[in-house]
């Protein structure tokens, strides 16, 4: 049986090893740099690498990796070993220097026009608020990434520069509060994760899943999530196995994995962590990600992270709960037992709220996707409109304030279970509501509308950035009011009275929020194409230069990465369909067609008075939607080549998502209507029955 306390962090280099390894006043100079953001200086360094190399090879490893993550959307690492040589042999050796600074070739990785191919350098420079750790013999040390001359080419500078930004702006209005022992702020953040177990051996018949990462083709099952039965049902003893070898290897990492259960759709399944600060979660989210896929590999298993990978049941998102708290403890978003006296907490708010409706495009933005526009506003995650849910209780109270009117909290009611072995219990004062994108849920908010395989790194930090900016102008209108109390309602009520349009309770999913929203003139971003078109809006660039996040240049090529990226995702996918409907669904269905000629000729030659009206029947079906199969292959490929020759990258979004996608979902129709129809012997791709139930 695994003792979870001793295997928990013990292959990362975390405040336990370091008090045990490190000389007192290198780990005191360490911490400073940790928790408070002060410089570390060389010399520290160079104690610390060879602390962290001797525990390392300790713990078997023989080489070391800046661990990073580049715009690609995956993480990125290149091992060296420790050796050095020694006269006829060699010693084990890692300095300071090599701690702090890598050199990966950047000329490989997305820039968005800011480098040349033929320019190539690029630095990695260690992270150290984020823990080194061991992994398959190597040691992994959290770096940011950067060009040779400077420009941010990753996804964590920008975050620790924005965490950095919200502490330094929340802090100051904290000091003008009275709390002047607040020294620094942290956002905290945890990611649920969905994700598809399904068999490797049907994985590996599906060139779709191999390089799409979702069915490009599939008729959907006799029975999908209809029933509700695998919502929260009992866990398959193989899915169990692997659940729990994952998470051993996740607490092995530090990495605080606390709750799993089956999701909605089948072979769907979700893990939740314990909150941490946003860049420790962002790193402990991408290692689940891939730990995930790793661990699956050891049963016999593959785990799907795309946001659609079958048509017609529940896709996987990844909700982003986020707050606000101080380093003496205190959480900003938690509204205590009166929030209408509750000032810092209106204060914190009124921030978001005005954060959210200012820059709802951003938040948008930031979860779009090839993956995720299959799943926003399919009523099976929140829709495109960014809006946000306060609770029945919280709500009543803002618009008490604005309305200048008493408030009177509703009492948390008891619930009554009329059995006398059930204790009854206090229910909380708001139901959930799993429809709203950004929805307050007690003491933190939750982003519901991030995709499974999103790095989240990028919400984050524009969360946090906007946020910055509204305690900046709130820092501006209050520190030289001769009655400060007063300037702070008279500031909370006009926020909340500017931005009550951003705030909505009801059913997100109904037709008729759609157009209250378009009433109140929120925006309805249905795919990438649309959101990245308000990327580089004057107020988006300003937010972003004004706070030292991003430069200009470096936004610039963040939006034309993101464009090439949805760009190039839809030629693979539509280049994978042209494939599979060439060299296997239509040689599969002419070969059926055949067979069901043959048994039709054999009857009809035994006797003229044997009916053959089944087989004529399913031939003529066949043939037909046959002749329109091919006839839509030919036109995708027609579309294919067309949005391929538009240069810029904005059009060329809009012909992939209006002419090529759209293409794509008619061959789809086809290809499944022809499969519906077959025997399953002649259909060259394992089904979605075997797809889903087959674990």
């Amino acid at each position: 049986m695994t003792k979870v306390p001793e295997i928990f962090g013990s292959m990362v280099f975390g405040d336990k090893a370091m008090r045990e390894r490190l000389p007192k006043a290198t780990y005191k100079a360490l911490k400073k740099t940790i928790e408070n953001g002060e410089p570390l200086d060389e010399s520290v360094a160079n104690v610390v690498a060879a602390a962290m190399k001797d525990w390392a090879v300790e713990l078997g490893c023989t080489h070391y990796t800046h661990w990073f993550q580049p715009m690609t959307g995956v993480t990125a690492e290149k091992h060296d070993s420790f050796i050095a040589p020694n006269g006829d042999g060699v010693i084990m050796e890692f300095s300071g220097k090599e701690l702090i600074k890598g050199e990966p070739d950047a000329s490989s990785f997305p820039s968005g026009g800011i480098r040349a191919t033929f320019e190539a350098r690029g630095y990695t420079t260690w992270d150290p608020t984020s823990p080194a750790f061991v992994r398959d013999g190597s040691l992994y040390i959290p770096t940011a990434f950067c060009s040779y001359t400077g420009e941010v080419l990753d996804k964590k500078t920008p975050l620790l520069r924005s965490m950095e930004r919200l502490s330094a702006e929340a802090v100051r209005i904290l000091h003008l509060l009275g709390k002047t022992d607040v020294t620094r702020v942290a956002t905290t953040v945890g990611p649920e994760q969905e994700y598809f177990l399904i068999d490797k051996d049907m994985y590996e018949q599906r060139v779709d899943l191999k390089l799409c990462g979702r069915t490009l083709f599939g008729a959907g099952a006799p029975k999908g999530q209809e029933l509700e039965d695998h919502y929260f049902g009992s866990i398959k003893t193989r899915v169990a196995a692997y659940m729990r070898d994952l998470d051993e290897e996740l607490w092995k990492l530090g990495i605080l994995a606390k709750t799993k259960h089956n999701e909605v759709a089948p072979s769907q399944h979700e893990l939740a962590p314990i909150f941490s600060t946003s860049n420790i979660a962002t790193d402990h989210n991408e290692l689940t990600m891939e730990i995930m896929q790793k661990v699956a590999e050891r049963h016999n298993l593959v785990c799907l992270l795309h946001e659609k990978p079958f048509k017609g049941v529940n896709g996987s998102g990844k909700h982003n709960n986020w707050s606000i708290s101080t380093n003496t403890g205190e959480n900003l978003l938690s509204p205590g037992k009166h929030p209408e006296t509750n000032t810092q907490f209106l204060l914190f708010l009124a921030a978001v709220v005005k954060a959210v409706d200012e820059y709802q495009d951003l938040l948008r933005i930031t979860v779009a996707s090839a993956g995720n526009d299959h799943r926003l506003g399919a009523n099976e995650a929140p829709p495109a409109i960014i809006s946000m849910y306060l609770g029945d209780d919280l709500d009543a109270l803002v618009h008490s304030i604005i309305n200048g009117e008493d408030y009177h909290s509703a009492k948390a009611a008891r619930m009554q279970t009329g059995v006398d072995v059930l204790a009854d219990f206090k229910k909380d004062k708001s139901d959930r509501n799993r429809t709203s994108p950004f929805a307050f849920t007690g003491n933190k908010f939750e982003f519901r509308a991030l995709g499974s395989s999103l790095n989240i790194a990028c919400p984050n930090y524009m969360l946090n950035t906007m946020v910055a900016e509204e305690l900046r102008q709130f820092y501006e209108a209050l520190k030289d009011a001769d009655d400060l109390d007063a300037a702070l309602k008279a500031l909370i009520k006009d926020t909340f009275t500017a931005h009550q349009r951003i705030i909505f309770n009801g059913d997100n999913y109904s037709e008729e929020w759609v157009a209250e929203a378009e009433r109140r003139g929120l925006l309805n971003l249905r795919s990438l194409p649309e959101a990245l078109a308000h990327f580089m809006d004057k107020k988006n660039v300003e937010l972003f230069t004004r706070h030292s996040i991003c430069t200009e240049q470096e936004l610039r090529a963040r939006y034309e990465i993101d464009l090439e990226t949805y760009c190039k995702q839809l030629n693979i996918e539509a280049l994978t369909m042209v494939d599979m409907a060439k060299k296997n669904i239509t040689p599969a269905v002419t070969a059926y067609v055949r067979e069901l000629s043959d048994a039709a000729l054999a009857k009809k030659a035994l006797s003229d008075a044997i009916p053959v009206s089944v087989e004529l029947d399913a031939i003529n079906s066949l043939a037909s939607k046959q002749e329109q199969f091919v006839r839509l292959t030919a036109e995708l490929e027609d579309e294919i080549c067309a949005a391929a020759a538009v240069e810029d990258n904005q059009e060329k979004a809009f012909a992939y998502r209006n002419r090529v996608f759209a293409k794509m979902e008619q061959l789809r129709e086809a290809g499944d209507g022809m499969e519906a129809e077959m025997s399953a012997e002649y259909w060259p791709y394992p089904s979605y029955t075997d797809l889903l139930f087959g674990v």
